[in-house]
């Protein structure tokens, strides 16, 4: 903006000078004019002229026209040429330096629209580049727990024929002990079925919408009394199958121990069978 109000000024100051210089040559020409058309007047005798004058009460002194002074002659059409020519360089310095700001100013916005992009596209890129890493972390993650899975119901798997092994070499004793392991596998896996059929009689539909105030206290009071007798039948329902787990490992060491004995003892009566 500084730039284009000094280019502004210069054109300004042209433009007054060469007005200036017009309106200077127009009034000479007219004073030539003038001085040619003027007619000379017959000069009007002098005492007469110093009768009618009023003598002044002191002596004027003498007017002297001014002298020119002699040698070269000042050239004032030549002064305005070079101011002229001085005030067109300084312009035309002013109208390249603006368009050179100019230019560098284009050349910063379109340097800072690339950086703009630049930086844009390597956003986009970082985040595939995370998203695709996720991508590969879940499927590991679901990789590593389906093997983890299948390795525990391969080790389940060897786990009940193993006791299935060891129960079929102890005889007939443990019979009814195997019915009931194999029982006991049919019952874990329907186990989800049944949960959702206790749960589906145990659940109680809750008709509150005509209910007052003494009431939902009531209903409130009973189904906290109801919450309070499940975890009791939990805690016993605990209790009771840590002793059964405790049972079955007593039993599981007693037929380790009676496999370790049998291996020595020659034929006997071992199981219900003769060896």
């Amino acid at each position: 903006m500084g730039g284009e109000e000094r280019c502004g000024a210069l054109l300004g100051r042209l433009l007054g000078r060469g007005q200036c210089r017009e309106a200077e040559e127009e009034a000479a020409e007219e004073d030539g004019e003038a001085l040619d058309s003027a007619a000379p007047e017959e000069p009007e005798p002098v005492a007469e002229r110093e009768e009618e004058r009023p003598k002044p009460s002191r002596p004027v002194p003498p007017l002297i026209p001014p002298k020119i002074p002699e040698g070269e002659r000042v050239d004032f059409d030549d002064i305005h040429r070079k101011r002229m020519e001085k005030d067109l360089l300084e312009l035309q310095t002013l109208i390249d330096v603006h368009f050179e700001q100019r230019k560098k100013e284009e050349e910063e916005l379109i340097a800072l629209k690339d950086r703009i992009e630049r930086r844009r596209a390597e956003r986009a890129e970082q985040q595939r580049f995370r998203t695709e890493k996720e991508r590969e972390r879940q499927a590991k993650l679901a990789e590593e727990k389906m093997r983890k899975e299948e390795e525990e119901a391969k080790k389940r798997a060897e786990d009940d024929a193993k006791k299935k092994k060891v129960l079929s070499n102890m005889g007939a004793h443990f019979g009814g002990y195997l019915v009931k392991a194999e029982q006991k596998r049919g019952k874990r896996q329907t186990g989800r079925e049944m949960k959702q059929r206790i749960l589906s009689e145990r659940r109680k539909p809750l008709n509150i919408d005509h209910m007052g105030e003494d009431q939902l206290r009531d209903k409130a009071q009973e189904l906290s009394d109801w919450i309070h007798q499940l975890e009791s039948e939990k805690f016993d329902l605990m209790a009771k199958l840590k002793q059964q787990r405790y049972e079955i490992n007593v039993l599981y060491n007693r037929i380790s121990h009676a496999q370790k004995f049998r291996k020595g003892a020659g034929k006997g009566r071992v199981g219900g069978r003769w060896k």
